[in-house]
């Protein structure tokens, strides 16, 4: 069986910037072990798998290199990214639903920019029994550990120190809490600096991490009086990000690159 593959670089202003995104646009699903092969085969970040439901309407699913998740900006907008040159050339606006925690995702096509609408995290001051591992853990201690549902948050007065952090990453694996853990400062050159690390799933750090905006954006729109901000990830790769607290989401927009469209091979599905 043949399946056309995309990557795109998502977060990009060219090539070898931003995260890449594996895309497959399916007719059906695959069964679920066949998604996460295709997943841990590929070693990006995220590989998404969709299926049309109608009109510019898709499910959405997406998978590391070890699991599924729920959530996944860079992903979301390689996927829209493919969809727009290609099924849905004519449309505007994509919406996908994704089924693991039912969210409904919006994205837009702004000139050279995809804006993407993601749901609004709610941010709390940490308390778990780990908090003086963390420091341990990242090599240099947050003034503000915070969490959502699912990651940490740590933040840190510096740039300088976000850029140049080296976390031990088995420690990071260990802490009880955070799927991932997003580390963040102002910036002078930008609104705010940000980085991420995943590996309870696989990765390690994550090149441009969107769907930490749905914390970090309403944090820093808070913190700094605005709705409308650029993020930078520091990364080896980096990546923009603008950004905008809607109110009741937010707002993720950049601009993207394609990198490979190919032809993978897998056994027949029967």
């Amino acid at each position: 069986m043949e399946l056309t593959y995309h990557v795109i670089d998502a977060f990009a202003a060219k090539p070898f910037e931003g995260n890449p995104a594996g895309v497959c646009v399916l007719d059906a699903w695959l069964p679920n072990a066949t998604m996460q092969a295709i997943a841990a085969e590929n070693r990006l970040s995220e590989t998404a798998f969709c299926v049309r439901r109608g009109p510019a309407v898709y499910d959405l699913r997406w998978f590391t290199p070890t699991a599924e998740i729920d959530l996944c900006g860079h992903a979301t907008f390689g996927t829209a990214y493919v969809l727009f040159e290609g099924q849905e050339r004519g449309s505007s606006t994509i919406r996908f639903h994704a089924p693991m925690k039912g969210y409904n995702l919006v994205c837009t096509k702004c000139g050279e920019h995809i804006q993407m609408e993601f749901p609004r995290m709610q941010l709390l001051s940490y308390q778990g029994n780990d908090l003086a591992n963390i420091a341990t853990a990242l090599g240099a201690q947050p003034t503000e550990i915070l969490c959502t549902e699912r990651d940490l948050v740590c933040v840190f007065e510096h740039e300088e120190t976000v850029n140049s952090l080296t976390p031990n990453l088995d420690l990071v694996e260990g802490l009880e809490h955070g799927l991932s853990v997003y580390v963040t400062a102002p910036s002078a050159s930008y609104d705010y600096v940000a980085r991420a690390f995943w590996p309870k799933l696989g990765i390690p750090e994550d090149p441009v991490c969107g769907s930490m905006q749905s914390a970090l954006v309403p944090y820093w729109s808070a913190r700094l009086g605005k709705s409308q901000m650029v993020c930078r990830q520091t990364s080896s790769r980096g990546g923009t990000v603008w950004c905008e607290d809607a109110g009741n989401g937010v707002h993720i927009s950049g601009t993207g690159a394609r990198y490979l469209t190919g032809t993978i091979c897998i056994p027949d599905q029967s």
